[in-house]
């Protein structure tokens, strides 16, 4: 659907202008490329996509393959996926506990990383950072921007983002999670932090 006059500021967050808000934090000029060749540019590049992949890793409704099936290669070996960051069996069986090791999986039961036939497994993926969903975006530029004035204390901030903002981005993420798979009203994050402030306990 086309894009209505005016409303270009809604769109979901794009790589350059995470890159840029992250400049902005700590006095810098925007840059109109990632590929700018200016070294603050570069360096809060290289930030964002260490704390991108970092909060994949963690594994979210919108990274995470579940019964994913691999089929084993001539050699017997069960190759996942280049994107992978976390893997692991689907289930777990006397002869059958398949675990990552490096790019492959390994049967801890067998001893070994040979299969016979094809493996269910459980996938974290990573995905590029403008396929994720708006929230993830919002709390990643804001976690790096955070660490990038964090790296650079002492500078004059014509902007800057603290510790209470990106727990806030944080939590409305867990939340965007949380209503994505359909949980009930006491799994979500802001009524854990609710139950836990009132000594209540959460199963």
């Amino acid at each position: 659907m086309p894009t209505k006059q005016g409303t270009e500021n809604m769109l979901p967050t794009s790589k350059l202008e995470a890159v840029n808000e992250i400049l902005s934090c700590v006095g810098e000029t925007p840059v109109n490329s990632l590929s700018s060749g200016y070294v603050e540019a570069d360096m809060a590049l290289n930030t964002l996509n260490t704390v991108d992949r970092e909060v994949q890793s963690q594994g979210w409704n919108f990274n995470t393959e579940t019964s994913y099936t691999i089929n084993p290669n001539t050699s017997g070996d069960l190759v996942l996926p280049a994107n992978t960051l976390k893997a692991d069996g689907s289930t777990k069986t006397l002869t059958e506990d398949w675990v990552q090791r490096g790019g492959k999986m390994y049967n801890r039961t067998s001893h070994s990383q040979t299969a016979t036939t094809a493996v269910k497994v459980d996938l974290t993926i990573k995905i590029e950072f403008e396929e994720l969903p708006e929230a993830a975006r919002r709390y990643i530029t804001l976690r790096a921007a955070r660490l990038t004035q964090d790296r650079t204390l002492g500078l004059p901030y014509p902007h800057s983002f603290s510790l209470q903002d990106e727990q806030q981005a944080l939590i409305e993420l867990r939340d965007m999670d949380a209503d994505v798979n359909d949980f009930s009203i006491f799994d979500s994050f802001d009524t854990y932090q609710i139950v836990n402030r009132t000594g209540g306990r959460v199963r």
